[in-house]
């Protein structure tokens, strides 16, 4: 390292020399930790870092890479917590240049004066409350990637999902104003990663959790998340839920949680986690995630505690009650918590009702009786609509203390409102309660239509029919036991968790939980069937948009079909909505499915083997497509033929097509055979669908060959028959591909055109690839005009959007690279380096916004040449 003729010295006071000189420290880090001299606790490695406090830093981490030495694992583990580092991961020696670069020309722009202990007095400089009290810090960077003043992670924001973020609340939040206020106050001390809300079933926890998470946004730049857990039954499903909330999406080609690893690790997020005591063996991912994104925190909500070692609790309890031995105006007894929240319920049914002097007592008393537990008091409000308040008193008195059911080992208060939901249910007639225990098979709730379906059989033996399903879903409403939202013109309807509970053990006491859940699968089922086509079509949009809402419940319906060995139904039930699957991008869940199947080693019917081979093979043929894939993807095609199904026949061909072409030796003549066969099949069968998809790949082939007219001709076929049948994915896909082709002809406009059609419709879809692939389309149309900052600020948005969406891995159809190199090599590269990183701070709709409104200058970049797709 040091000139040959150099004096030695000690190691420590060569460092010392050397950090005495310098402005800025920058580490780069990969997977050893370094030699650990004689008598000496640590390597160099880290020596280096202990000694330099004062400066600020730049660490950069390379990836991918085999597991680190636990050493430097432990030291990376404390430079990510330390403020005074600011840390990004690299792959390649450019992409590491091109940071060094902008963040060394940042920091000398904005921050050099102050980014030294010492250049400042104390007094000048930011401080930093922790438990201990306010002390000095030297201000964190503020550099070319995601982050900002105050923070070595970044604020770009987490904006992937399709959902929201976070529920809307129906009603207020009544008389939890100094629960909401400590727990913020412990999720603001630096020290505080992990927080559970405790407490019985009811009383509040998720409400206040969603205030808090609410409040709270403006410190987590990047988001906060709801994670609702009450319809996940195992804990390895966890991941599973927290990605689809976060937008990861598992496509298959690599582990989910690492997707969400990435994701998060670099961003502020705090991740609300709802019913967490059925999934408590999943505690060792949560501590797992914090560990590896110090920008992370968790507030969980959960009956008993999760007990970790980064754990903090807060005991959430009743609502305040009136004192028994006071008397109190009337005025003073509404402004009681527990009373406040009866008395707006109340309102909700009986908007005329009133507190007066004559019915105050028994309102108390009320509120006494049900322990302040906030879900108890809206059950027993809702009947007010045709009880009075001594009534219901009078009603409450007789029943709570004998409804114990046989849990007597449950909290007092947990009691108290399992007795409400039995009192509750006692009062509704017998088709009612019938129907409530039929619903708690949904997962995440449902649509009426699902309910008539489900509830069908039952209310025919009981004599009635499928018009009485509305009615009775109608009182369950009415009775708080069951809640509606809109979803668009149609009606959603969930129950809360506790309901739930309640209803599924009446379910199983009555011995038909089993053929209900059955036929909860079968409705599905038929679903799926009846819908197979339309996903193709005009109601694309609609469909996917309608199951995303209902993700949970084609889960169950798998799971269901698994758990009983039925592996030509769940292969089939997969196989119909296999468009959804892959614009939700939930391909990589579906992939595990067919694992199962598989794995079963059964004799499995030719068409449900062909079924499960393609989505095991087709979804990771760039992995390995030699040993496996490719074999995998010529048995489902044959098996396909043996079953008479052209269709699939011809789409695992075009996989095996693809396959083919990134083999280690790519076979180019075995691909263009696999697809014209293909095409050939697509068009006999009639599958105008399949027919787009087999000519988008054969002019994708020809794309690659040079080959551009043949390619545009294909292309342009495609888009033809996805517009003639209303296929929004089809044409998003066309059109992407047809811009290359434009833009590899030197049609500059005609190129921006396509890739602006493709990125709006699917943002409009909610496809993200598709979305990643507009936004790099029209990187390469800024390139190829000079526009250095534009191309900079849109692939910056489009690296985001694959990180958080876990689409990073995905082979990219895409040469934007080979447009940005120039400029990454010329005097453009930081201006370029710089509007990446604003790129990156750029929600999805802003991206979008930016990329469809804005306009590029005419001309081309140094060193490119249209007509050259080939490297």
């Amino acid at each position: 390292m040091f000139e040959l003729g150099a004096r030695p010295h000690p190691p420590r006071d060569l460092y010392r020399a050397y950090l005495d000189q310098s402005d800025v420290f920058l580490g780069l880090y990969w997977q050893r930790y370094g030699w650990v001299a004689p008598g000496e606790e640590v390597s160099g490695l880290e020596d280096e870092y202990n000694l330099a406090p004062g400066l600020p830093k730049l660490i950069y981490i390379k990836e991918p890479v085999e597991p680190r030495e636990p050493r430097l694992e432990e030291l990376l583990s404390r430079i990510r917590t330390d403020d005074t580092a600011s840390f990004k991961y690299f792959t390649t020696a450019k992409e590491l240049g091109a940071l060094v670069l902008a963040d060394l020309a940042t920091l000398l722009a904005e921050r050099f004066d102050l980014s030294r202990t010492a250049a400042a007095p104390a007094s000048l400089l930011p401080t930093e409350t922790t438990d201990a009290g306010a002390f000095p810090v030297a201000p964190p960077l503020t550099t070319a990637s995601t982050e900002r003043p105050g923070s070595a992670v970044g604020d770009a924001p987490l904006s992937a999902s399709p959902f929201p973020a976070l529920p809307s609340p129906l009603t207020s939040l009544i008389g939890r104003e100094d629960e909401v206020q400590a727990v913020e106050r412990m999720l603001r001390r630096p020290s505080t990663r992990f927080v559970t809300l405790l407490g019985p079933g009811g009383i509040g926890k998720s409400r206040i959790a969603i205030e808090v998470a609410s409040r709270m946004a403006d410190d987590f730049p990047a988001g906060v998340f709801f994670v609702d857990l009450s319809p996940v039954h195992s804990p390895e499903l966890v991941t599973t839920a927290i990605a689809s909330v976060l937008g990861v999406r598992d496509t298959g080609d690599a582990p989910l949680w690492e997707k969400i690893i990435t994701a998060v690790r670099n961003r502020r997020v705090l991740i609300a986690l709802d019913n967490v005591e059925q999934v408590l063996s999943a505690a060792p991912q949560l501590t797992a995630l914090l560990t590896a994104a110090p920008g992370v925190k968790l507030l969980l909500t959960s009956r008993t505690p999760v007990r970790v070692q980064a754990e903090q609790s807060y005991l959430v309890g009743p609502l305040p009650l009136p004192l028994a031995d006071k008397r109190v105006s009337v005025e003073q007894l509404a402004s009681v918590a527990s009373v406040t929240l009866f008395l707006e319920r109340v309102h909700a049914v009986k908007p005329d009702f009133e507190i007066t002097e004559h019915n105050a007592d028994a309102i108390a008393r009320i509120c006494a009786a049900l322990d302040g537990v906030p879900l108890a008091i809206e059950l027993a409000a809702a009947r007010m609509r045709v009880l009075s308040p001594a009534s219901m008193l009078e009603r409450l008195d007789r029943r709570l203390p004998l409804l114990v059911g046989g849990l007597r080992d449950l909290p007092e208060r947990q009691q108290t409102l399992r007795r409400t939901i039995q009192w509750s249910t006692e009062l509704l007639g017998d088709p009612e309660r019938e129907l409530l225990a039929t619903l708690a098979v949904f997962d995440g709730g449902f649509f009426l239509e699902a309910a008539e379906a489900v509830w069908n059989d039952r209310a025919a033996q009981g004599g009635g029919g499928l018009d009485d399903a509305l009615s009775l879903l109608a009182t369950l409403v009415d009775n708080s036991l069951v809640r509606e939202q809109d979803r668009g013109e149609s009606s959603h309807f969930s129950m809360l968790a506790m309901v739930r509970e309640y209803a599924l053990e009446q379910l199983a006491a009555g011995g038909t939980l089993e053929t209900v859940r059955e036929r909860h699968a079968r409705y599905y089922v038929d679903l799926g069937r009846r819908i197979e086509r339309e996903l193709e079509g005009e109601r694309q949009r609609e469909w996917v948009a309608r199951l995303a809402d209902d993700r949970d419940n084609l889960r169950g319906a798998v799971r269901f079909l698994l758990e009983r060995q039925e592996w030509s139904e769940a292969a089939e039930f997969a196989w119909t909505l296999y468009i959804y699957w892959w614009i939700g991008g939930h391909l990589g869940e579906v992939r595990g499915w067919m694992d199962d199947v598989l794995a079963a080693n059964q004799t499995l019917p030719n068409r449900t083997r062909a079924i499960a081979l393609y989505f095991t093979c087709a979804i990771t043929f760039w992995q390995n497509p030699e040993d496996l894939v490719i074999p995998g993807l010529t048995e489902s095609a044959t098996l396909f033929h043996h079953a008479k199904d052209a269709a699939g026949e011809a789409l695992a061909l075009v996989s095996l097509a693809l396959a083919l072409l990134a083999s280690g030796a790519p076979d180019p003549v075995a691909a263009d055979e696999a697809l014209e066969s293909s095409l050939g099949l697509f068009r006999d069968s009639g599958d105008v669908w399949g027919e787009s998809m087999a000519l988008v790949t054969i002019g994708r082939l020809a794309l690659l060959q040079n080959k551009l007219h043949g390619a545009l001709n294909r292309f342009e076929e495609s888009l033809a028959l996805a517009r003639r049948g209303g296929d929004d994915l089809g044409e998003t896909i066309a059109q992407h591909h047809l811009g290359w082709a434009r833009l590899l002809l030197g049609d500059l406009d005609d190129a921006r055109t396509a890739f602006e059609r493709c990125l709006e419709r699917s943002h409009q879809l909610g496809h993200v690839e598709g979305v990643a692939y507009g936004l790099e389309g029209l990187v390469a149309v800024a390139a190829s005009t000079g526009d250095v900052q534009r191309a900079g600020r849109l692939l910056g948005a489009a690296e985001l959007l694959r990180e958080v969406s876990g689409m990073q891995n995905a082979p990219a159809f895409s040469f934007h690279a080979r447009l940005v190199d120039p400029i990454l090599a010329g005097e453009g590269a930081a201006p370029f380096a710089l509007a990446r990183a604003e790129g990156r701070e750029l929600s999805v709709d802003d991206a979008v916004s930016y990329a469809l409104t804005e306009r590029d200058v005419p001309g081309y970049a140094p060193g490119y040449a249209p007509g050259s797709m080939t490297p």
